[in-house]
């Protein structure tokens, strides 16, 4: 009889919440820059959350009472800025996680906005295009008080995109009398949307990919890329990177991945914006799940799904040289620690899928003063703003020998308790 003990089996991570692991962020970087224990505290927690009741007449003629929530994290800087998901996770604490992250990312970009993130528990699928726009403006009345174009500025996120910002911009102006395209960003070009909105996050995700590649030593040429989601972000991303040279070997949907070790033909695969759920209908030599994906011996991880997919249970399979995240919150706080002591740089989502707030920030200057921009133009001032915001964490790495997330949240906290600094408190 064998007397081999049975080997023990790792617990699984508990898995924490946007808000949780963004203080946890927070409370680190705090540790590495100079700034006032008072601020830091002030900034653990949101100025407020607006919780409403959003009543929905389906089309058979029943209603229903949906949950709708407006975190508003941090404004020292100016107006509340981000997203409107619907998403049936949607809850006060991941929007007031999500909105401390909108705080940071605005800060590193050097934006002259704070934080903020909202939406509504509710399954997007479910809904019909009819109720889908009568629950955007029954949102946009609801929220009318808190909102607007120098205070807080909604976006798109998940489960929302431009017609849900034109229906929202629309009900908000038809309240107010008067055509009002700065109280949104995302919207479509004719009422006032920036040409290259949509794409942004994902070229921002590309650039910062193509500067990581460059930065440690490497040709974009000789580099392979495995992008987990298959989105506006991942699909851009995964795009621009195969024109600039690089072999994107594997993407995925929510069904899973293809895989081709020699690179895959990006540029024929559909978005998910252009054909829902369409990776897994391309040919290619492999299929892989999403959670394979992450494990593949790549240079460069892309993921940018959804959060949370790097976790305790996965780090030590990482086998990417570099990760860049091009998801919100893709990676936890533990896993972050593992992949530190491994010597596997992240760069972090503050930095890498800015693009969509950067250029959210110039639609929002497009419609206070009335002047539209080339697409040309957008892609060259977001190619500044990217390599300003990159080389800025940079210097941080490289002068205080930190990790890509700590130097980024240093260049965000400077510049917030800067202004805090500035502003003074209240008394």
């Amino acid at each position: 009889m064998s007397t081999q003990q049975p080997e023990e089996t790792k617990p699984e991570e508990q898995l924490d919440s946007a808000l949780v692991t963004a203080r946890r962020q927070l409370e680190r970087a705090a540790t590495h820059v100079d700034v006032d224990d008072g601020v830091i505290e002030r900034l653990k927690h949101p100025t407020r959350v607006e919780q409403v009741s959003v009543p929905l007449e389906r089309d058979d003629g029943s209603v229903e009472v949906f949950t709708g929530y407006r975190a508003q994290h941090d404004d020292v800087r100016g107006p509340y800025k981000g997203g409107l998901r619907y998403h049936p996770e949607v809850n006060a604490d991941e929007c007031i996680g999500l909105s401390m992250w909108m705080t940071w990312k605005c800060a590193v970009m050097d934006l002259p906005f704070g934080g903020g993130k909202g939406g509504i528990s509710i399954d997007p699928k479910s809904l019909s295009d009819d109720e889908k726009e009568r629950l955007t403006r029954r949102f946009a009345e609801e929220l009318r008080y808190v909102i607007g174009p120098t205070t807080d500025v909604p976006a798109p996120d998940m489960g929302t995109d431009a017609q849900t910002m034109a229906w929202f911009m629309d009900a908000y102006s038809m309240q107010q009398g008067e055509t009002i395209p700065g109280v949104v960003t995302g919207k479509p070009p004719v009422i006032g949307g920036s040409y290259g909105r949509g794409e942004a996050p994902g070229r921002s995700t590309a650039i910062i990919a193509r500067e990581a590649v460059d930065y440690y030593g490497e040709e974009l040429s000789d580099t392979t890329v495995a992008v987990q989601g298959f989105g506006s972000v991942g699909a851009n991303a995964a795009r621009l990177l195969e024109e600039w040279g690089a072999d994107v070997v594997a993407v995925s949907d929510v069904n899973g991945a293809i895989y081709d070790p020699d690179g895959l033909d990006i540029e024929s695969i559909p978005t998910h914006e252009e054909e829902p759920e369409a990776v897994m209908q391309q040919d290619a030599p492999e299929t892989l799940t999403n959670e394979e994906v992450l494990e593949l011996d790549v240079d460069v991880l892309i993921p940018a799904a959804i959060g949370n997919v790097i976790t305790a249970d996965n780090a030590d399979d990482i086998a990417a040289d570099v990760v860049v995240e091009g998801a919100n919150g893709p990676t936890t706080f533990a896993a972050d620690t593992i992949l530190e002591e491994r010597g596997v740089p992240v760069v972090p989502d503050i930095l890498a899928n800015a693009g969509g707030v950067t250029v959210s920030y110039f639609e929002w200057l497009q419609d206070i003063n009335r002047r539209k921009w080339s697409l040309e133009e957008v892609n060259a001032e977001l190619e500044e703003k990217m390599l300003d915001a990159w080389d800025n964490v940079r210097t941080e790495v490289e002068d205080k020998d930190l990790s890509w997330r700590d130097a980024a949240y240093v260049v965000a906290l400077s510049r917030i308790a800067e202004a805090k600094a500035t502003r003074g408190l209240w008394p």
